[in-house]
């Protein structure tokens, strides 16, 4: 999400708690990231206690106090602690606790692929996912298909999702698809690969050539872009024959265009000068 004023200090400091909760092995970051998503759900619905546990008249212990009431016998202890630490900060509008919360259940949930070294797995199968929907208007149209049933949606995406990727990557887009809260299913993917890429302090570079690259190539490719940039690259890989004698990169809102050869060129060039 994108905060700003009192809503970005509220946030990274609900990053810092969620770091240090999740750092302890005694804690399922899966479990967490279900009970923060059905905390996200409540306040969504819930338009008056949101805005209650966002008052700035109203103390912080008391917000916090309020949330341990609700929601003491309903989530674990890890949840109703973390959750009433957020009340207790300044958010700029209510919404934006409740895109934080949404945040929070994702990272806990990129956590648990990380314990288990599959977040590079996750990376990749959001990429795919979102490749796959942009291409089939049909299966678009039934993920987003205000009539369907959660039940329905859950059971669609199990079918396409069981047994072909991680059980985060399952998770995440569920989640997204049953309840987007007003974002495009396009979007919600677009976000979920970020978040996942910054997990690593990575940058996220959409590659699109006229063949699959070589390992060597990719290599040379993401050891550039790193360079470039600053920071490690993950690199979402797309195939497309039109891309003739070529690749296309997108880091961002920046696009390069250019054979292979004359952009890790044009890459050495910049970072000797």
């Amino acid at each position: 999400m994108t905060a700003h004023g009192a809503s970005r200090e509220a946030l990274t400091a609900a990053r810092e708690r969620l770091d240090a909760l999740t750092d302890s092995t005694s804690v399922d970051p899966a479990r967490l990231a279900d009970e923060l998503a059905a905390v996200t759900g409540l306040l969504h619905r819930e338009v008056g206690l949101r805005r209650v546990l966002t008052d700035p008249a109203q103390s912080g212990e008391a917000k916090a106090t309020l949330v341990q009431r609700l929601l003491g016998s309903q989530v674990s202890g890890n949840a109703v602690d973390l959750v009433a630490g957020m009340v207790r900060s300044r958010w700029s509008q209510p919404r934006d606790l409740v895109d934080a919360l949404e945040e929070l259940a994702d990272t806990a949930d990129l956590t648990a692929a990380e314990r288990t070294g599959e977040l590079d797995d996750v990376e990749d199968e959001l990429f795919r996912f979102g490749r796959i929907v942009s291409s089939s208007t049909g299966l678009r149209a039934a993920l987003t298909d205000q009539s369907a049933s959660t039940a329905a949606k859950t059971e669609l995406l199990h079918r396409l999702l069981g047994g072909r990727a991680t059980a985060t990557t399952e998770r995440l887009v569920t989640r997204l698809v049953t309840a987007p809260r007003g974002r495009s299913l396009e979007s919600g993917l677009e976000s979920l690969s970020k978040l996942a890429a910054d997990r690593r302090d990575r940058m996220v570079a959409v590659v699109t050539s006229a063949v699959p690259l070589s390992d060597t190539q990719k290599q040379r490719l993401g050891a550039a872009l790193a360079k470039l940039y600053g920071r490690r690259m993950h690199l979402n890989l797309d195939v497309d024959p039109e891309v003739v004698g070529g690749i296309r990169v997108q880091v961002g809102d920046e696009v390069i265009n250019g054979s292979i050869a004359d952009r890790l060129e044009d890459a050495a060039r910049r970072m000797a000068s």
